[in-house]
């Protein structure tokens, strides 16, 4: 069983703990770094896990190393790790689901040789729907990648890519629950507007995204196609479509992500 330290007892780190318990994928040869008493307490009640405020003794004997802190927290985390009894030629790896963090920045901190991989996931982890992207450093193994896939299985789906991606990755996937939740809020005060109560449209539009979702999913039609299935010539779909591109839906769209991209990659530079 692949003995996995999580360092990081938030919002992301408890959604991986839990995936991975409910998953099977791994049991009590887990480990979770948290320097809160008060929270750590309740990790180790609600999971039955061992719980650490050091992160130089819970990462040694780890085949998997878990950094899932604010980036900003990442360099302290990893000064620690070069303080532990790392052995660059075994099998352990680092991975860091930190936004922003190169895996030349992570290497350029750890001891030389040493394999990371760089995860960018998104919040639909917290409920197992989340989608989680990997990109390789330099001295990471294909089947240390192949490991880290599947324990990332446990919380959604995951797809790799160059990291040359991932400022792309960031803008699409990362940020896109946030695009998601805003055309939804806008649908419910427009569903009030037309005389529904807030109620009846929030479960109007949150079901339609459910469904449509599911829809384009199991089809394996694409959206287009789909789309046009919806829309007849001259109909009610029609005309608010209309509207929509009269809006410059797609356009925006196109440059709300080219503006995330752009900030990705700055908050990348900045890290180095």
């Amino acid at each position: 069983m692949t003995r996995i330290a999580v360092v990081g007892g938030g919002r992301i780190g408890e959604a991986l703990i839990a995936g991975l318990l409910e998953s099977g994928r791994a049991t009590k040869d887990l480990v979770v770094v948290e320097p809160s008493a008060a929270r750590g307490a309740q990790l180790a009640e609600r999971f039955k896990i061992r719980v650490s405020n050091s992160v130089t003794e819970a990462v040694v004997g780890a085949d998997i190393v878990v950094i899932a802190v604010k980036p900003n927290v990442v360099d302290s985390v990893l000064t620690d790790l070069s303080k532990a009894d790392l052995d660059t030629g075994a099998d352990q790896v680092l991975v860091s689901l930190a936004a922003g963090v190169t895996t030349a920045h992570l290497e350029n901190k750890l001891p030389a040789g040493y394999p990371v991989v760089r995860v960018m996931s998104n919040t639909p982890m917290l409920v197992g729907q989340g989608m989680s992207v990997l990109s390789p450093g330099r001295y990471a193994k294909p089947e240390q990648l192949e490991e880290v896939g599947e324990m990332l299985e446990a919380v959604g789906k995951v797809v790799t890519v160059p990291e040359g991606q991932m400022d792309a990755v960031t803008a699409v996937s990362g940020s896109g629950p946030a695009y998601f939740f805003l055309v939804v809020e806008a649908m419910i005060d427009a569903g009030v507007g037309l005389g529904l109560t807030r109620d009846v449209a929030s479960e109007l539009v949150t079901q339609t995204m459910i469904g449509s979702a599911a829809l384009l999913e199991e089809t394996g039609q694409n959206a287009v196609d789909l789309r046009v299935a919806v829309t007849s010539p001259g109909g009610t779909t029609a005309a608010a479509l209309r509207e929509l591109e009269r809006g410059a839906l797609r356009s925006t769209f196109v440059e709300a992500l080219h503006a995330a991209k752009q900030r990705s990659a700055e908050h990348g530079a900045s890290s180095e």
